[in-house]
């Protein structure tokens, strides 16, 4: 059987510190063991793959760790409550998957099993994952002894829909909201794992990476792992990322632009047709090129050029390229794209319709200048 342990199982954190992006939350959870000043009921609560059932299992193996480090924040790893932890073999933290386990007669166990002293250590801990999965009648069973649990129980519900569960649950329940994780960090995560494996990978890849991922981890890792080993022992660059993923390569954005100020036409309709020929759809790439519009308009101020991200030889490019446009060329193509992406939706069809709104955009400049010069007669009429 193979060996091979998926990044986001391999590299998961093990404690506070290396959760990533939520410092937010461990420094409240560090300060209330500091203090001693812990709540009987958390809810952490965010989107998928940051890091709530990782931040979970971390506090219930500091809580019951019988020798902690660092002022009592970090579990010594070597005790026996941690090695059972470790081991998925401790009887004092329960984990309890909601998704499967919703019905009242398992919230009846649960109740059951509160009730039983921990073996070893100070508490018994529950973690309830997809909390927002239990029904009513599950949520009522539970509430009782949520609101009135013995001091050595301590539940952790974790949830990404909080709308889900019902305010008498919220009410008892200390919340702690997750964030999504920031592309710069998850890149530099990214970095060390590929380091540590030994895998060759440039910069704009991680990005690109980091981007499809939408501030997850997990999902980061996922398709880290499956890049990793599609391209196993290649130097993985921006466009063997891209052609994994399915996505359109920015060299199309650049040359797409370049085509609009120039005012080639012909060379837009044949860019566009080669885009189509090679399997993406009309919405893709109108979103893609919406992106692309609006990263160039952020390199227009030095106050915004921090809002792209993206690798600092990519922001080269778009600052170079910026600079080819005016802002009042930018902002129509964003209105006109925007527009664009409304209409795709309805079009019969939308060849056609993008067809159009590229024609469009590739005549701005004309209509910015005679706009403009139309304004200087006025003003010289005005002044004669």
């Amino acid at each position: 059987m193979s060996s091979f342990v998926v990044s986001a199982r391999k590299y998961r954190p093990s404690s506070f510190d290396e959760v990533l992006g939520q410092g937010q939350v461990t420094n409240t959870l560090k300060n209330a063991i500091l203090n001693d000043q812990l709540a009987h009921a958390f809810l952490f609560t965010g989107p998928r793959g940051v890091g709530k059932t990782s931040t979970a299992r971390i506090l219930a193996k500091v809580l019951n760790c019988s020798d902690r480090q660092e002022q009592g924040t970090v579990a010594c790893g070597v005790c026996n409550s941690c090695k059972a932890m470790e081991d998925t073999a401790s009887f004092n933290i329960i984990e309890l998957d909601a998704a499967s386990n919703n019905s009242v007669d398992h919230m009846r166990m649960l109740n059951e099993q509160v009730r039983f002293r921990p073996q070893e250590g100070k508490y018994k801990i529950f973690i309830i994952d997809e909390v927002h999965m239990l029904s009513n009648a599950s949520f009522n069973a539970f509430l009782k002894t949520l609101e009135e649990p013995p001091d050595y129980a301590i539940f952790i519900l974790a949830t990404t829909e909080k709308h889900k569960i019902l305010p008498t649950i919220l009410s008892r329940c200390q919340l702690f909201d997750f964030r999504r994780i920031p592309i710069s960090e998850i890149v530099k995560q990214l970095e060390l794992i590929a380091e540590k494996e030994g895998i060759k990978i440039d910069q704009d890849a991680m990005h690109l990476i980091a981007q499809k991922s939408d501030g997850a981890m997990r999902d980061s890792l996922s398709i880290f792992d499956k890049i990793a080993s599609t391209f196993k022992g290649e130097k993985i660059g921006y466009k063997e990322v891209a052609t994994s993923l399915n996505l359109l390569d920015y060299d199309y954005f650049f040359k797409a632009v370049d085509s609009m100020v120039q005012g080639d036409l012909a060379g837009m309709f044949v860019l566009y047709d080669e885009i189509i020929r090679n399997g993406f759809d009309p919405e893709a790439f109108i979103q893609g090129l919406t992106a692309h519009v609006r990263d160039l308009l952020m390199t227009k101020s030095p106050q915004t050029l921090e809002l792209i991200q993206t690798s600092d030889e990519q922001k080269k490019r778009y600052k170079d390229q910026s600079k080819l446009c005016s802002q009042s060329f930018l902002i129509s193509s964003l209105d006109l794209l925007t527009r664009a992406a409304i209409d795709l939706q309805r079009a019969n069809n939308q060849h056609l319709l993008v067809e159009v709104a590229l024609s469009k955009m590739t005549y701005l400049n004309t209509q910015i200048e005679i706009g403009s010069d139309q304004k200087k007669n006025s003003l010289s009429q005005v002044t004669n």
